[in-house]
């Protein structure tokens, strides 16, 4: 069963796995099958994968695409499209996840060749293996049973499970060690602090409230509270480098959209921020920057299909909610599903 996108995490200490046997398998470069990947330098806007209808059926179809800065469209054929079941078997009304890194040079995904996990640099083309420990599945599920992220910079990993009964730990994989450490099963990872040292992961607990805590990169808690609804119920949300302060944005019931920054060591809210965008657009993303202030990903949708034909990056003063248009960019029709840096 998936977990909720927003959910919190359990207050039990996080348990160390023992780094696992072959870590860190040494960078390689791969053949044809994926130079198209690095045929540019430039990074990587949205990643893509095209649907495609037959009769009455709709299914994921083609291989992923990556849309990079310069305007290109990159064909990614490395990348494994159709995902394994737990029993072998190949399910082509789904797909393998795939996830790029916040800086737009790392993608992490299931590759075809081999069915490992690994992560490629797509401005180098060069490719780090994860240990197999790490690509093996847990008993009963498949490639499609889980979702993967990446850090700002793709030093980091996270693997979360969907497993029915939240008994399955989720993964911290360190790419160039290959060390790899674990968080509470019935957490679901939000997101990274900027500088990849910090993840904020959430969970339900048993009153019905929401409990959000951060672990750093070597699986340690340093810090967790049981957060008010305005927080727990709203998004996109982002965590700082300090590892408590989590941004939220709220859409008003008229369309509005205001920010907030929740001081989880604290427990307090900050006053509420109007944020100067048109109302035509939603917000999709939220990311801090090294000066203090955000970085806010904004959608524009046909009114006619729901789909997303515009992306908007703006950046987000705190302090006064006014944003600076910093990218613009089209998102092709009719794909089976798409995925932002750092998502």
């Amino acid at each position: 069963m998936r977990k909720p996108a927003i959910l919190a995490l359990s207050a039990a200490a996080t348990m160390a796995l023992t780094t696992l046997a072959g870590a860190a398998q040494a960078q390689a470069r791969t053949g044809a099958a994926s130079a198209t990947a690095s045929s540019s330098a430039s990074t990587v806007r949205y990643a893509w994968l095209k649907g495609c209808s037959k009769k009455d059926d709709y299914f994921p179809c083609g291989s992923w695409h990556l849309a990079l800065g310069n305007g290109r469209d990159s064909v990614f054929k490395d990348a494994q499209v159709f995902p394994r079941t737990a029993k072998g078997k190949i399910d082509k009304g789904s797909f393998a996840p795939l996830s790029v890194s916040g800086d737009g040079r790392q993608v992490s995904y299931w590759r075809k060749k081999d069915g490992l996990l690994v992560v490629r640099d797509v401005t180098t083309n060069k490719v780090r293996v994860l240990p197999r420990a790490v690509s093996k599945l847990p008993k009963g599920l498949g490639m499609g049973d889980l979702a993967t992220s990446l850090s700002r910079d793709g030093g980091l990993l996270t693997i979360d499970y969907y497993d029915s009964d939240d008994k399955i730990p989720s993964l911290i994989v360190n790419v160039r060690t290959g060390k790899v450490r674990t968080i509470p099963a019935d957490s679901a990872v939000v997101g990274f602090s900027p500088d990849g040292k910090h993840v904020l992961v959430s969970r339900g607990t048993a009153e019905n409230t929401s409990r959000f805590s951060v672990y750093d990169q070597d699986g340690r808690r340093t810090n967790t509270q049981v957060v008010p609804q305005v927080v727990a119920n709203n998004s996109p949300m982002a965590l700082a480098d300090d590892g408590s302060s989590v941004a939220v944005l709220i859409t008003t019931s008229s369309g509005g959209q205001r920010l907030r920054v929740y001081d989880l060591s604290a427990d307090t809210v900050g006053d509420a921020v109007d944020v100067r965008v048109p109302k035509n657009e939603s917000a999709k993303r939220l990311e801090w920057t090294s000066d203090g202030g955000l970085k806010l990903w904004e959608t524009l949708d046909s009114v006619k299909t729901g789909e997303t034909y515009r992306v908007v990056v703006h950046g987000l003063d705190t302090g006064t909610g006014a944003t600076t248009k910093l990218d613009s960019f089209t998102v092709k029709s009719s794909l089976w599903t798409w995925c932002l840096p750092g998502e």
